[in-house]
């Protein structure tokens, strides 16, 4: 088992481990306490891992409330017009995960960036029922209370567990203004051979963290996220302070969900080749396609993109590159709200964007 996993932070999440199966013989990261620990942080280590705001980026942060339950879901938004890529991050992250890339997309499209359930400032009747099934009622409800019965165009958008809810959505068929389909670095194949490692990983891994920026520093240093600025925004929003402790501990309670991480991945890659829309299946490396995506490429029945020197969250290590992928799916497909023309596009075709 790869060692160095074992030091892993919040971002570094189930879902990387899954994507990135054990190599031996690594030497051990340092725990995040290794340095003399009563020494203080430097200035110029608090300033440079110091929590950033997701202001500039966003316009604006909402709750959710879902009628007939205790359920809230907190969504980030962006943009004015277009259609509305709708954001689904990984486990362990937020929808603060698509900060940076929102602050280009918002340009062309509107953007929603909502916390799963157990994940960011969302809040449910059961934090640790994260069935696949669950998260795609969750994701559903949130749409539906926030259009009503006419929403606009929509294009999913979904890295690793996230992908996966998205997918499954997708295949409902039951959102008819679904005009897009993009996933970001999860295959089936490799997910499901790696599941066997995930509860001691999950369990190894740093628990605890003295301050916010000491969190965000293990995150770059240990190469959770390569981008600081992506992890100052992004990181704050996965942790949660736990007073009996005395320390930032992590938000997501993934080690006691292990019941259904099987049924996040099962299937998934046929799934997803019989989703009806327009689909990009974005990956950070090329050797990860199992036979059914070989297949489903080489008969054009979806897009491939692999984007080169970025970790797990491509939508975080690299969101210029990201959300330029992602409007140019919008424009490839024609993807428009309701047939009105997106300023700097071409016109969308009137049977996209009645799908």
């Amino acid at each position: 088992m790869d060692s160095s996993n074992l030091s892993s932070l919040p971002e570094e999440s189930l879902e990387e481990e899954l994507e990135q199966p054990p190599q031996r013989n690594e030497a051990p990261l340092p725990s995040a306490y290794a340095s003399v620990p009563l020494r203080p942080p430097s200035q110029s280590s608090l300033q440079k891992y110091s929590p950033l705001d997701w202001l500039g980026y966003f316009d604006e942060e909402k709750d959710i409330p879902i009628p007939d339950s205790n359920d809230v879901f907190h969504v980030y938004m962006a943009g004015t017009e277009g259609p509305v890529v709708f954001c689904l991050h990984g486990g362990g992250y937020s929808g603060l995960s698509f900060t940076l890339s929102a602050g280009k997309i918002k340009e062309k499209a509107r953007v929603v960036a909502m916390d799963l359930r157990g994940h960011g400032k969302s809040s449910s009747e059961n934090d640790l029922d994260l069935s696949v099934e669950t998260m795609c009622n969750d994701v559903l409800a949130v749409i539906k209370e926030m259009y009503g019965e006419s929403p606009p165009a929509i294009v999913l958008v979904g890295h690793s567990m996230g992908g996966s809810v998205a997918v499954h959505v997708a295949a409902k068929k039951t959102l008819r203004t679904l005009a897009g389909l993009v996933v970001v670095d999860v295959v089936e194949g490799t997910a499901m051979a790696s599941l066997i490692h995930m509860q001691k990983i999950l369990s190894s891994r740093v628990q605890h963290f003295s301050s916010i920026e000491k969190a965000i520093e293990w995150s770059v240093k240990g190469g959770a996220l390569r981008n600081i600025d992506s992890a100052r925004v992004s990181i704050p929003s996965t942790l949660k302070y736990d007073d009996s402790k005395k320390c930032y501990v992590h938000r997501a309670r993934l080690v006691e969900t292990e019941q259904y991480w099987r049924g996040w991945y099962e299937g998934l890659s046929d799934i997803f080749l019989s989703c009806p829309v327009p689909k990009v299946l974005l990956l950070a490396g090329t050797d990860r396609l199992d036979r059914s995506l070989t297949i489903g490429q080489m008969q054009g029945k979806f897009q491939m993109v692999v984007v080169r020197h970025t970790g797990h969250a491509i939508q975080e290590d690299s969101p210029e590159e990201f959300a330029t992928l992602i409007l140019n799916f919008i424009s490839r497909n024609r993807i428009g709200p309701q047939g009105v023309e997106i300023p700097g596009l071409r016109r969308p075709l009137q049977s996209h964007s009645q799908q």
